[in-house]
């Protein structure tokens, strides 16, 4: 699919879609706040939210009180409905549509999460496209989730690329260092389980 066709997919799903009709919503995104909160930083530190679309992770990171709060997705509807349900509060946040591999950023950030965007890449080039941005754009922390290798192969109608510790550690380890990988079951709003593996990582000194 061409990245004109990618942007119009997800235009449609959440346009067409609730919350409780896709997969990855989660009521409360604990397991990423938990890593956020492992890594001890300001409150002023620069997060960004890779694929970020109507999450609730920017919610909860307000609520206690992280200023500077960054949140990027292809999908400007996706965007719209979460500052919908933000209300006021969504003038604290930045937001950016934009598609990760095209996207770039005119400063650094202390923390790089992503849940469930980079499996969508699958081709050599965009990887490498990733692996570099992430390079030059996280000067801190990185989390990372993604569909483990006994999680599903598509998500969406989307074909997804799977990993194991090994081989997500493998695509950044010239760059970062891993800190921690686990792996867990996210029950989906249909009551079906998608095995998830989240590792974060900090950048290597240069």
């Amino acid at each position: 699919m061409s990245n004109k066709d990618i942007k119009a997919h997800w235009e449609t799903v959440y346009e067409t879609k609730n919350q409780d009709q896709v997969s990855w919503t989660q009521e409360i995104p604990k397991t990423s706040l938990d890593f956020i909160s492992s890594f001890n930083i300001d409150k002023s530190a620069k997060i960004i939210d890779i694929g970020g679309g109507d999450s609730k992770l920017a919610d909860y990171l307000l609520e206690n009180g992280f200023e500077n709060i960054t949140v990027l997705d292809i999908s400007e509807k996706a965007l719209e409905k979460a500052k919908i349900r933000l209300g006021d509060k969504a003038k604290k946040v930045n937001w950016i549509v934009s598609d990760i591999i095209d996207f770039q950023p005119t400063t650094t950030f202390d923390v790089w999460h992503d849940r469930a965007s980079f499996h969508f890449l699958t081709t050599d080039e965009q990887i490498s496209k990733y692996t570099d941005l992430a390079k030059k754009s996280v000067k801190g922390f990185m989390i990372l989730g993604t569909f483990s290798t006994n999680g599903p192969t598509k998500c969406s109608g989307l074909d997804i690329t799977q990993y194991s510790e090994e081989t997500l550690t493998d695509k950044f380890k010239n760059d970062f260092d891993k800190i921690a990988c686990i792996t867990e079951n996210h029950q989906t709003p249909f009551n079906t389980i998608q095995n998830f593996l989240f590792c974060s990582f900090k950048r290597k000194e240069n």
